[in-house]
């Protein structure tokens, strides 16, 4: 099985396919380098595919400690993962918690990444309801500790940004819960706690994000609700990105509408290696349209 160990050790497990320039999939805080699979298969054709499991996940070392986890270890081990392949520069995509750490690896590292696809971003993140959302975070950690993951897993048959998913594609969802049961208790309580429960609001970054130049793809579902507002402010203030809104789509965007995912990241990634991903004409201020 192959892994790559970082820096205080701990090893990530990984997979990847086909040739050409690289593509890193970083996945959601529900998934784990499988949930990457309709996009490892349709990509591979023309790229280097590489998906992994993030720390405390299925295949990956699951570290007891819960300093070993939040969001600058999943930040730095995305670049550990390139630093192991030894490739200088991907692109990265991103879905949820594998968005926030694609969005904060551009700010840290844009020298090694060719663009950015920021799918389901921003839930919990905004300027409006962090603090509580941090807090119901640390509140499911300590169900996940006494519950298990099996029981987390079922109750997000009921969530209303998966609700959706579970109406298109039973077997699809069906797939995804058995996925997510599986996941190690102590990696994902810690996950949860650390990193969704401590990480920082997007909003906090503006300064840094409106520097931030490299091509960036915005993906949300009109049906995933906490990610809307972030993913027009994150449009507003990232000088190279585009918002690509699907319709009657929940959170799991990638899974859920693999086709329009798919056809859409390879549209943008195909722009952007042409260098014609570029910023538009800003508007001036009460400017009209005609």
């Amino acid at each position: 099985m192959p892994h790559a160990t970082t820096p205080d050790g701990v090893k990530l497990y990984y997979e990847e396919a086909g040739s050409g320039t690289p593509i890193l999939f970083v996945h959601e805080y529900s998934g784990d380098w499988r949930s990457w699979e309709p996009q490892m298969r349709f990509f591979s054709r023309k790229h280097r595919c590489i998906t992994y499991s993030f720390r405390g996940y299925p295949g990956s070392d699951v570290p007891d400690q819960a300093m070993m986890y939040g969001q600058k270890h999943a930040v730095d081990d995305a670049k550990h993962m390139l630093d192991h392949l030894e490739i200088a520069k991907a692109h990265v995509v991103g879905l949820s918690q594998g968005a926030f750490a694609a969005a904060h690896f551009g700010r840290l590292y844009a020298g090694r990444a060719l663009s950015l696809t920021l799918a389901g971003v921003g839930s919990g993140a905004g300027r409006e309801g962090h603090e509580q959302f941090k807090q119901s975070a640390q509140e499911t950690a300590a169900k996940i500790r006494t519950e298990g993951m099996a029981k987390y897993a079922n109750g997000l048959t009921r969530n209303p940004t998966r609700s959706r998913f579970k109406q298109k594609d039973p077997r699809g969802f069906a797939e995804f819960v058995k996925y997510l049961s599986e996941h190690p208790d102590t990696g994902a309580a810690h996950t949860m706690a650390e990193y969704q429960g401590k990480r920082p609001s997007l909003y906090d970054f503006e300064a840094e994000w409106k520097k931030l130049d490299l091509p960036t793809l915005i993906i949300c579902g009109d049906e995933d609700e906490p990610c809307l507002q972030p993913s027009l402010y994150l449009k507003k203030v990232l000088p190279n990105a585009g918002l690509a809104m699907f319709a009657k789509a929940g959170h799991t965007v990638n899974i859920e509408e693999p086709d329009a995912f798919n056809r859409e990241v390879w549209n943008f990634i195909t722009l952007a290696e042409a260098g014609k991903w570029t910023p538009g004409h800003p508007m001036a201020a009460g400017a009209s349209p005609i």
